[in-house]
């Protein structure tokens, strides 16, 4: 992935100056009926003590942290440890102020209201000196009746955003609550509803941020609005779905409210609907025939309707319109039981989820763009993944992720923002706040096809007691907040959704004994079921290292820069230990991080293949995760800057739609061979399999016509090869799996009854030719005998890669296609063109 297009930057505002916008009219010339202002875009910023003297320019949405960098008061926190430097901008009190323009006719309106749609977090507003409100919850919307405050003429807003620090301490003073932290991380987050990975995450840093994070307006009406718009699907009936629609409006009205429903596919009208609100709110019905159902990625089409619902008066004039997205569909989150895992099921058919746990793209919300989370989706669909679990640990995200997942078939399993805390569920201002949390952002995302489940929390289930403790949060509050508040909250505003009360204790599994209990990745194959999070970590590459370091800095794995930049205890350690127990050392610096990834790859390969294996009894392969917040080492498979690790290239191969795999034996030579399908129909293929030695000289080798089910895992041969190890040694046997259909190779792979350090490699002479192609080259690979995980890099140069990480062997070359982030020349191309495998991994 190119460093271009995963670029952080401040997202662009407008600056709509104090410019006035209608939203709605009654009709062709008439005055409108809804005005907004645009509050977004250039402000100024202060600390507190020095608001009237000294200022920086801020931008809006934003943060406290991108302003002060953009302004130069401070330097990149990423860079090295700049982050420790940067802690006393958290303990500040910092004011936003900005002035507009207000039209003496805008205050004739009945109500005008300050909408904001994120404060982060403990905030006052005022305008013209006059106190509107204050704020809580990153996570809410607020609005303000601001009429009252404003004047004709100029005006002035004024937001002071305070630390959340002194609160923390003083309630974690009265009552501690038990958390999951790192050293370096304060105490108390839980008692305040903000992005809990603010504070610090075992992957991310410490940079606890303020400020309007999202859109902020002034909006004068008078008269009605959509308050709120239920969608219900009933699929009882074949080939047919019936929409059912709950409107409901506020505010100032005319007497007789009634409200027009138009949906529509691919821009063609399938249904109308008209509905009297003689009390502000009505039902109205819509039949769909032969509908476009929607389905996961690689089950079907993504198909999308919209609707749009207008509020309308007696005589027929639009006072306000809603529009949503709606995909066809019922998905349902089944229970284990003997024969199967947790699962879901969608459209009447369970399917396996394949997939990552997502973490916010940026320690900066406001730097991630629309493009960048499209990018994301659009890489995670690219290598067959359908599912991504929305951690609970960040933020509700913006609508841009869910719509692309719509568009993707990407299921997400949606947490609600608890995790790794106890929460004070006891304190009933606390479940207030919860409960309005809650509300909004149902409403605003549960129209979302791609929303297979919300959860009510990471993890507090495994420090749940029966009483409170200095450990554990107690079971019955545990109970009123996550089985009690939030469920009754789903039931409410999404009664046709999932809910359950928590991973994993919902039958999911969360299996750390490899990461965090020094377990080989071999115990991935004792366990089954959904795997909802499994991992472990490696660096970045060389290029994404060197943006946070100096030489210095990268003189070990274990350097003071390199350990900051990595959070999860003595994790360097850890990763390097484990290259031993798997691999030979590596040579360099360099090497050491290339073959972090190899090994992740590896590992987590192990578990993935093993789980689709055994299918009915693992039904979900999760791992833990898919992107960073900052350049880090941590457990993703794409870096900070887009980047894909060698473990997403080999995501491809384990998550494709049918594969090969096997189960070795070494004790007394025999290999399983399991062919896995996800594809809704039945196919033939041929399972072909070539044992070779390291120098790539063939065994043996054969073939076999193969039936292949629809959607299960079978064991379709055992190799009994116990003469071969026997005679060569189990460290000089490769066996090769291919399944060709229809004359294609949909599915290979590689398997050894020994562990990579065993093999005693030779030099592959992997040699490189190169093509000039439309949008970049393709490079052929070839080698003299097996190069196990070749990769292709560009020096100083970010590419798109269309494989890496691969086998290559003398009868089987590797084509690959290259498109540099900018312009080269081949004879440029071939001189940054960088070629390794594993053997060059190692020392001479």
């Amino acid at each position: 992935m190119t460093k271009r297009q995963f670029l952080r930057t401040t997202a662009a505002a407008t600056v709509l100056g104090s410019v006035w916008e209608p939203v709605r009219a009654l009709a062709r010339g008439s005055d409108p009926v809804r005005w907004r202002l645009n509050l977004n875009g250039a402000w100024q910023a202060a600390q507190a003590e020095a608001a009237e003297t000294e200022s920086i320019k801020a931008t809006v949405p934003g943060c406290i942290h991108t302003d002060l960098m953009a302004a130069g008061k401070i330097p990149d926190p990423f860079f090295r440890d700049n982050e420790q430097r940067m802690q006393w901008v958290s303990e500040k009190t910092w004011v936003y102020r900005r002035t507009f323009q207000v039209p003496e006719e805008t205050l004739r309106f009945s109500r005008v209201l300050l909408r904001c749609e994120g404060l982060d977090t403990l905030a006052s507003i005022k305008i013209n000196g006059r106190e509107l409100g204050a704020a809580d919850n990153m996570f809410r919307l607020w609005e303000f009746d601001a009429k009252g405050a404003l004047q004709a003429g100029e005006n002035g807003i004024e937001i002071t955003f305070h630390s959340p620090l002194p609160l923390m301490r003083e309630r974690e003073a009265k009552r501690p609550l038990y958390e999951w932290i790192g050293s370096h991380e304060p105490q108390g987050r839980a008692w305040v509803r903000k992005e809990p990975c603010n504070f610090g995450w075992d992957w991310g840093p410490v940079l606890i941020t303020c400020g309007i994070w999202r859109n902020i307006s002034l909006e004068a009406l008078n008269h009605a609005r959509l308050r709120d718009v239920l969608i219900l699907q009933d699929h009882a009936v074949a080939n047919r779905v019936t929409l059912s629609f709950q409107v409901t409006a506020d505010g100032p009205s005319p007497k007789k409210l009634q409200a027009a429903i138009v949906v529509s596919h691919k821009g063609e009208t399938v249904a109308k609907a008209a509905v009297e609100l003689p009390d502000g709110t009505g039902r109205a019905i819509v039949e769909l025939n032969d509908p476009k159902l929607w389905w996961p990625a690689g089950m079907g089409e993504a198909a999308l309707y919209e609707v749009r619902v207008e509020l309308r008066d007696a005589d027929g004039n639009a006072l306000d319109t809603v529009s949503r997205r709606i995909g066809l569909r019922t998905i349902k989150l089944l229970e284990k039981d003997d024969q199967n895992s947790l699962r879901f099921e969608v459209n009447g058919i369970p399917f396996f989820s394949k997939g990552a746990n997502w973490i916010p793209a940026d320690a900066f919300a406001n730097r991630v763009t629309p493009d960048v989370l499209r990018r994301y989706v659009e890489d995670a669909a690219a290598v067959n993944m359908n599912t991504l679990r929305f951690w609970g640990g960040g933020f509700y995200e913006d609508e841009a992720l869910f719509d692309a997942c719509d568009e993707m078939g990407l299921c997400v399993w949606l947490d609600f923002k608890f995790a790794c805390s106890a929460y004070p569920a006891f304190d009933e201002a606390f479940l207030e706040n919860v409960r309005l949390e809650a509300r909004d952002n149902l409403r605003h995302l549960r129209d979302h096809p791609c929303i297979a489940v919300w959860c009510g929390n990471n993890e507090i289930s495994l420090m749940t007691k029966e009483d409170w403790s200095k450990d554990s949060m107690g079971r019955a509050d545990y109970d009123k907040l996550f089985k009690g508040l939030l469920a009754s909250q789903v039931k409410e505003f999404a009664p046709q959704a999932n809910y359950v009360s928590g991973s994993p204790d919902c039958g999911d599994t969360h299996s750390w004994q490899v990461w965090h209990g020094g377990k080989t990745f071999d115990n991935y194959r004792t366990l089954t079921g959904f795997m909802s999070e499994f991992g472990f970590q490696s660096f970045p590459e060389p290029r994404t290292v060197r943006s946070f370091t100096t030489e210095e800095d990268r003189a070990s794995l274990v350097t003071p820069i390199l350990t900051w930049h990595q959070r999860s205890p003595k994790g360097n350690e850890k990763i390097r230990d484990m290259i031993n127990t798997y691999f030979n050392p590596p040579k360099d610096w360099e090497s050491s991080l290339w073959l972090s990834q190899i090994l992740q790859g590896y590992g987590i390969k192990l578990g993935a293949e093993y789980w689709r294996q055994t299918m009915p009894k693992s039904m979900g392969c999760v791992f833990w995760q898919y992107n960073d917040c900052w350049p880090v080492i941590s457990w993703s498979s794409v870096d900070y800057y887009g980047r894909w690790k060698a473990l997403h290239y080999m995501a491809r191969r384990f998550y494709a739609p049918i594969l090969v795999s096997g189960l070795e034996n070494p004790a007394n030579g025999t290999m399983d061979v399991f062919v896995t399908s996800d594809r809704l129909a039945p196919c033939r293929g041929t399972l072909s399999w070539q044992v070779t030695d390291l120098a790539g000289r063939v065994l043996r080798s054969d073939s076999t016509a193969l039936d292949i089910p629809a959607r299960q895992s079978q064991k379709v041969k055992t190799l009994d090869l116990a003469d071969l190890t026997k005679a060569h040694g189990t460290n000089n046997v490769l066996t090769w799996l291919k399944v060709m259909i229809d004359g294609q190779i949909v599915s290979d792979n590689l398997v050894s009854f020994a562990l990579p350090k065993d093999l005693k490699l030779g030099d592959p002479r992997l040699k490189a030719s190169i093509a000039k192609t439309g949008k970049g080259f393709r490079v052929t690979l070839a080698a003299e005998q097996p190069a196990l995980w070749a990769w292709l890099s560009l020096e100083d140069c970010d590419a798109e890669y269309s494989d890496n990480f691969m086998h290559v062997t003398a009868d089987a070359p590797a084509q690959i296609d290259i498109s540099p982030e900018r312009p080269l020349a081949e004879t440029q191309f071939a001189e940054a063109l960088r070629v390794q495998s594993l053997f060059d991994t190692y020392k001479a």
